[in-house]
């Protein structure tokens, strides 16, 4: 049997199918109907018409699907011809094919084949043009010749005209052949699919006609494509090595969150179990059961975990809802055990620690291409964790400009970046769970929260929660975390693991929370939160007494609020909910926003640095700075300035400590030792 007659029965079969295929058809009428060039179709439709043209479709899918592509085209000539002639190109895409491979396994076996693989696009290049039909004019006689391109292959001109025999007549008349859109992305492995220690692998894939820009960077991809190789990389005097890229049939975007499938039976158990009363309280176990005690900071975790709800406002203002939370901890005390943990349950995340990281690695990168030499993005770490958690460890050791980069997206839950000409917003809606140690090796309780770590005010004001986990010792705790470590490391069940969900259950639970539940505040609720504000509001008796609470906290204490509900799956915020987020809130505020030399409560040690009580010797010192500055005309002294100002009443060492926060925060610095200079 000739090659033109196998090709003729595969059209005929093609066309059987999509016109005896109800849903095919079905299909076709509404990409009509859209002005759509593709044709959808399921894998599994074409194996229940017929096996043999589905194992084609499989393994000579680059022979195969052309054809199929030509009977989209012509039926639907027949059904409009309009829509045939101004769209031209029609293509019959198939989605699932059985062949799912991991980019791990991707090896040579599956070159031609056509196969399904998942992952993290990190990045793409702009859309450029491919040409496909090449049309070439002979400069002697005017002959002209049209000749099919291929992608990746080098294009050349055919050597000799064969009218009048001229050799190198040849040139390509570029108004007169056709182009394709084309689009490269970078595919790389999910993170959660990364075995421990190993560099993430990536594959190239081209996109082509309407698949170009579909997809972004940053979204989770299922791609079915057919593997081929890059044949314009053999050239003379190199080995014949080269490497393999898919070219896309057909690519869909997973949900964010969609990344593992919660079965019936896993729903019927994830709602058997929010029907239990001590519901929350079993969540709060089961959150890092190795690490004994913490209940508190679990809690808070929990509603990290579970969010909030985000909220668009009418005039288009967005407010986040995630809980971002911040661990302040003397060396020992569990923290990287406990956001490792955070890291592995959380529907999405993303690890990373501050010395590891830079302001491009956390946000985006503006990355230059090899090949064209053009500029693109590259998502980092808070853009891949989008919908999910970045946990980040040793925030304290970021290098300070670095930092700057968490303020918009803890925030705004976006990133901005403006580099090489490159002007563009990513979407970086995660919720940011941080741990720092002490700047003096142990926290110092004697010292607001904002001298004992070393992070600017502005970025721990983003916080929802700051606890300081500090290790005293304390017999009975002391005894019972001994007990507790010994007995896991003698291969003991301890009594913290008896009743706790399974991590990978607790993670389908936190998903289906996130993914169906979004309670709305009852009116008892709201009553019981605004007393409360109202309450710490009432503590203000006027200028230089403390202020307890701002509305940046009565938002953090909704979102709390919030999430203790979605624990529940319960639709409705209760009361109850809203005396838990309270109670969080004041141990919150306990533990780090208490004025040390007064003892109130006192929200502005954390906002801006300086507790009410230190407000007035801050004023005086930095009125009396900028006098000396004028007066001298140039930077301080630092001991001239503090013989100055202990004529006004402020002993040496609150001038000291006045000054080191100056500088740290920016507002001055040192231009020579010994000397002080406000940046003006």
């Amino acid at each position: 049997m000739t090659v033109e007659v196998e090709l003729d029965i595969l059209r005929d079969k093609f066309r059987e199918l999509v016109t005896g295929n109800e849903k095919i058809s079905d299909e076709l009428i509404n990409m009509i109907i859209q002005r759509k060039r593709s044709l959808e179709v399921d894998f599994h439709d074409i194996l229940m018409f017929d096996k043999t043209l589905a194992d084609l479709v499989i393994e000579r899918p680059k022979q195969v699907l052309p054809e199929a592509d030509k009977v989209v085209r012509e039926i639907v000539e027949e059904k409009d011809p309009e829509t045939a002639r101004q769209l031209k190109r029609f293509y019959f895409r198939v989605r699932n094919p059985p062949l799912a491979v991991p980019l791990r396994k991707l090896r040579s076996e599956y070159i031609g084949r056509l196969i399904k693989i998942e992952g993290i696009v990190t990045r793409q290049t702009p859309p450029k043009h491919f040409l496909y039909k090449a049309l070439y004019r002979c400069t002697q006689c005017g002959y002209e010749i049209e000749l099919m391109q291929e992608l990746e292959r080098h294009v050349e001109p055919p050597a000799k005209c064969p009218r009048c025999g001229a050799s190198k007549s040849f040139t390509l008349v570029t108004e007169l052949s056709q182009y394709i859109d084309w689009q490269k992305v970078i595919i790389q492995e999910r993170p959660e699919d990364l075995p421990p220690g190993q560099l993430p692998r990536s594959i190239e894939a081209v996109l082509l006609d309407d698949l170009v820009d579909t997809v972004k960077p940053g979204d989770i991809v299922a791609l079915s494509g057919i593997v081929d190789l890059t044949l314009s990389e053999l050239k003379k005097g190199r080995p014949p090595i080269v490497t393999s890229y898919v070219q896309g049939v057909h690519v869909e975007t997973m949900n964010k969150e969609l990344v593992e499938e919660i079965t019936k039976e896993d729903e019927q158990k994830i709602l058997e179990i929010s029907r239990r009363p001590d519901v929350r309280e079993l969540i709060v176990r089961s959150i890092a059961p190795s690490i004994y005690g913490y209940e508190e900071v679990k809690e808070a975790v929990a509603c990290l975990l579970f969010g909030g709800n985000e909220i668009v406002y009418p005039d288009g203002v967005r407010v986040r809802g995630d809980v971002n939370i911040l661990l302040i901890g003397d060396p020992g005390t569990a923290k990287s055990q406990l956001l490792k943990f955070v890291a592995k349950i959380a529907p999405r995340a993303v690890y990373t620690t501050g010395k590891g990281s830079s302001a491009a690695g956390l946000t985006a990168a503006v990355v230059r291409d090899k090949l064209t030499g053009e500029f693109y993005l590259e998502a980092g770490a808070l853009v891949l964790a989008d919908k999910g958690v970045a946990v980040i460890d040793e925030i304290d050791k970021m290098d300070a400009k670095d930092r700057v980069a968490l303020h918009e997206a803890m925030e705004q839950n976006t990133v901005s970046i403006s580099k090489a000409g490159i002007v563009a917003t990513l979407n970086a809606r995660a919720a940011v769970l941080a741990a720092a140690n002490p700047a003096f090796g142990r926290y110092l309780p004697n010292r607001t929260v904002a001298e004992n770590i070393d992070l600017p005010v502005s970025l721990l004001s983003r916080f929802d929660l700051i606890f300081v986990i500090r290790d005293e010792p304390r017999e009975e705790f002391d005894s019972a975390v001994a007990g507790h470590i010994l007995d896991l490391h003698s291969g003991k069940t301890p009594e913290a693991f008896r009743d706790v969900l399974r991590p990978d259950f607790l993670r389908k639970y936190i998903m289906y929370a996130r993914r169906y539940v979004r309670p709305l505040l009852s009116e008892e609720a709201k009553e019981r939160i605004k007393a409360f504000y109202l309450e710490m509001r009432r503590r203000y008796q006027g200028p230089g007494t403390a202020i307890a609470i701002t509305a940046r906290q009565l938002e953090a204490l909704i979102r709390l609020t919030t999430a203790e509900a979605k624990m529940r799956l319960s639709p409705i915020a209760t009361a109850e909910d809203a005396e838990r987020a309270i109670r969080l809130y004041l141990a919150f505020l306990k533990s780090v926003g208490i004025d040390i030399e007064s003892g109130a409560i006192d929200i502005d040690a954390i906002i801006t640095g300086v507790p009410a009580s230190r407000r007035e010797a801050y004023i005086k010192v930095v009125e009396l700075l900028k006098k000396m500055e004028e007066a001298e005309k140039g930077p301080v002294k630092i001991d001239k300035l503090k013989a100055e100002a202990e004529k006004l009443g402020i002993p040496p060492a609150e001038v000291q400590r006045i000054v080191d926060l100056l500088i740290r925060n920016g507002e001055a610095y040192t231009p020579r030792p010994g000397y002080i200079k406000r940046v003006t």
